[in-house]
């Protein structure tokens, strides 16, 4: 039986390497730049001679190594095939062969908002579930959906892009994937921004973000916890999209709990407290008292959830 493992989240600007103890320890954590020139030909290569020198590194044999996880941004099919990842510029590839192929090790590869959801299962936020569902706010809405402990991938790995929810009917302007009135565009960094700005148009009250150039969703949680009544209203706006897309996600797959991530989190329980206020007044009776809780792992959440991918249960 293996005593290692490797957890890698494969990024747009930086590859997050660890080398994990198969109960979930942690021994080294370190980075290396992500080369996307010449259509990320590098990319793969420059993963499995950093994890190779590792096991040099640290005198590892490598028959104890259970193998490699990756987290890549873009979905990924069942058979280890990811169809593209547009900030990488890779068309059609499969990363499991050819990673497995260069490492000599076994290679199991996971898209990365999916298997940041699994590092919360396992370590996080959400440790103790079996159902889960990660929401990470940033400057777009991911999201990773566990079903008794594995992550739904579904029919063309679009399983957990809960950003694409369509909740805002009669919305004019566009998202970033061609729809109108996704879930994106209103509990995103920008999507609260945009809130904001619309608000500040519509609303007379005076307010603290009306003196500020260019107003983010901290200045608005800042302005929130301080009872600025205008930032109060934007906040209700954006909390009752995110509780009422939760109280639907929650008839569907029924999760022990919601962990909520990404930058938009920082802000804390106050916007835990909003969002649950909003949910419970949508969700069914039997899952109105789902908790929503913080992820704890933050930028860490992907190497976990890489490892735990290739040591399984």
């Amino acid at each position: 039986m293996g005593k290692w493992c490797f957890g890698i989240d494969l990024g747009g600007t930086t590859v997050k390497c660890a080398l994990f103890q198969d109960n979930g320890t942690v021994v080294d954590k370190w980075e290396i730049v992500t080369r996307t020139e010449n259509n990320g030909d590098a990319i793969l290569p420059d993963i499995a001679d950093t994890v190779l020198k590792k096991i040099a590194e640290k005198g590892i044999d490598k028959a104890e190594v259970v193998g490699l996880g990756i987290g890549v941004p873009g979905p990924v099919e069942e058979s280890g095939e990811i169809p593209c990842a547009v900030n990488l510029h890779w068309g059609r590839k499969n990363i499991e062969k050819e990673l497995g192929d260069m490492t000599g090790l076994s290679v199991k590869a996971g898209n990365d908002a999916n298997v940041a959801a699994l590092g919360e299962m396992w370590k996080g936020g959400g440790q103790g579930a079996k159902n889960l569902i990660l929401v990470t706010l940033g400057t777009g809405v991911g999201g990773g959906i566990i079903v008794n402990e594995k992550i739904l991938t579904g029919a063309h790995g679009a399983g957990g892009e809960i950003g694409h929810a369509n909740v805002g009917k009669g919305e004019t302007e566009a998202c970033n994937c061609g729809n109108k009135g996704c879930l994106e565009q209103y509990a995103s960094a920008t999507g609260i921004a945009r809130l904001a700005r619309m608000t500040m148009e519509s609303e007379t009250e005076a307010s603290v973000l009306r003196s500020l150039k260019k107003v983010t969703a901290k200045d608005v949680f800042d302005a929130y916890k301080e009872g600025d009544k205008l930032a109060e209203k934007i906040v209700e706006k954006f909390a009752s999209y995110l509780g009422n897309a939760l109280a639907i996600f929650a008839c569907v797959t029924d999760p022990d709990v919601f962990v909520i991530g990404g930058g938009v989190s920082k802000a804390g329980q106050p916007l835990i407290d909003c969002i649950e206020k909003h949910y419970k007044e949508c969700a069914f009776p039997a899952c109105k008292e789902t908790p929503i809780k913080l992820a704890t792992l933050g930028n860490d959440a992907g190497i976990y959830g890489a490892a735990k991918l290739i040591l399984g249960k």
